[in-house]
């Protein structure tokens, strides 16, 4: 089960889980709640909630190959107007050392002939403000930025 600490000020969710499909799905369950605790619109907390699955899906898949051997730190913080994320990981750089583009597929084509993934980047640099990426000292920092609609 992942490992939740919640700031002081309540303000912050911080969460460390191991790199594996299970500790994915209890820590989007954790972060819905605590984003639920927050009165955020429902549309907001979707959008949160879509890109750390797919963020923290493609961590486990790609940065640790699907083996559960690695952890995933991840930081939940609503400011003014946005909510920031981040992501670290100790998995292996992303190949260019920079998240894929997140280019729209052409999705009439044949089956056969439809792309195996690149859909969960271009939610998320659809749903983002900001999207960025560095290797620091060993691992993968990931930080993704949110707008809230104006109501919010």
């Amino acid at each position: 089960m992942p490992q939740q600490e919640v700031s002081r000020s309540d303000r912050i969710f911080t969460l460390d889980l191991r790199s594996a499909p299970e500790e994915v799905r209890a820590a989007l369950g954790l972060a819905s709640g605590w984003l639920l605790a927050r009165d955020l619109p429902p549309q907001v907390r979707g959008t949160v909630e879509l890109v750390l699955a797919e963020v923290l899906n493609n961590v486990v898949e790609h940065a640790y190959g699907g083996l559960c051997r690695g952890t995933i730190h991840l930081e939940i913080l609503p400011r003014e107007g946005r909510i920031d994320l981040a992501i670290r990981d100790t998995g292996s750089a992303m190949p260019g050392g920079r998240p894929p583009p997140g280019e729209r597929v052409d999705l009439d084509v044949p089956e056969a002939d439809l792309p195996e993934g690149g859909f969960g980047w271009f939610l998320i640099r659809h749903l983002a403000e900001r999207v960025r990426y560095r290797r620091e000292a060993g691992a993968n920092v990931l930080e993704i930025r949110i707008p809230l609609p104006p109501s919010a």
